[in-house]
């Protein structure tokens, strides 16, 4: 299945092509013209920003060049205007590393002293993610604020997917756009995991945002933010989040959500850790009664 070109042999290429199209003429001190029949810049003009002829680059785009140097890689990314992530991300394109085949799907583990962890943090929710964005794990605080969703345990097709996505992140279109590009970078240029295979294929044909976020190859580490949930119990919350990678189990990212102190999203967090807390005793109460029953 070559789902916007991830079975394909030609990733530089088609990445060099996407953000062509995203850099405005006059992003790039071009004149915009009225007569543009492509999105984004031409070829040649690539070229000409990035000091190569046009003839080579042309050969990149359609994968008859496969090795540009490091020099050349750097100069076509100040042309196409790449942030730090996307420039590291067209480094690995040019100088792919052949790594093991990822084969079936296979369940990840989170390690007990990590959950151990989490568990004891009673004021901060948190979870960890897979490279699809799956929740892997999460403590009490972590699970209620995501949950009464369709996709609880899965954030990528929560945002493309769940019906009540658009309410329940009110920023709903950035969320979206970074939820992509976070997806893209995890997975790096290792597109031959099946799980991720899955995920691309099924949004793509569900979701026509997906869809379209996708083809632009925007690469963005989820690393720290703020974000705003509007929770079916408690209102809306503005939480920061800081993304951790977990260097025990590489691809599991840690994400910890935290108030500002003193703000109403405070008081809003400290209601749904005591309305989970409540939740959680009186189900270890019936557990509890069940077993002796």
């Amino acid at each position: 299945m070559d789902v916007e070109g991830m079975d394909s042999d030609n990733r530089l290429g088609l990445f060099l092509r996407a953000r062509r199209a995203l850099v405005r003429p006059e992003d790039a001190g071009l004149p915009a013209g009225s007569r543009r029949r492509v999105a984004g810049l031409r070829r040649e003009e690539v070229a000409v920003l990035a000091g190569v002829s046009t003839d080579y680059y042309v050969r990149l785009e359609q994968g008859r060049e496969r090795n540009p140097s490091a020099q050349v890689v750097d100069a076509l990314a100040r042309a196409l205007g790449l942030e730090e992530d996307a420039v590291e991300h067209l480094h690995r394109l040019a100088r792919p590393v052949a790594g093991r085949s990822h084969g079936g799907p296979r369940p990840e583990a989170v390690s007990p002293v990590l959950l151990r962890m989490m568990e004891g943090w009673h004021r901060t929710p948190a979870v960890v993610l897979d490279r699809c964005l799956t929740v892997l794990a999460h403590n009490v605080l972590g699970g209620a604020l995501f949950a009464g969703h369709t996709h609880s345990g899965d954030l990528l097709r929560l945002v493309f997917l769940d019906p009540e996505a658009r309410a329940f992140y009110p920023d709903w279109e950035p969320v979206a756009v970074n939820t992509v590009a976070a997806l893209r970078a995890a997975a790096g240029t290792g597109h031959e995991d099946p799980r991720l295979i899955a995920a691309v294929g099924e949004l793509s044909l569900r979701s026509e945002e997906f869809r379209r976020l996708w083809a632009r190859h925007d690469i963005r580490r989820k690393t720290r933010e703020s974000k705003r949930f509007r929770h079916p119990l408690v209102g809306e919350l503005t939480l920061d989040y800081e993304s951790l990678t977990v260097n025990s189990a590489p691809g599991q990212q840690l994400v910890v959500y935290q108030a500002e102190s003193g703000s109403p999203s405070e008081q809003a967090l400290a209601l749904l850790g005591s309305l989970a807390a409540a939740a959680t005793e009186k189900s270890d109460e019936a557990s509890g009664k069940d077993a002796h029953t």
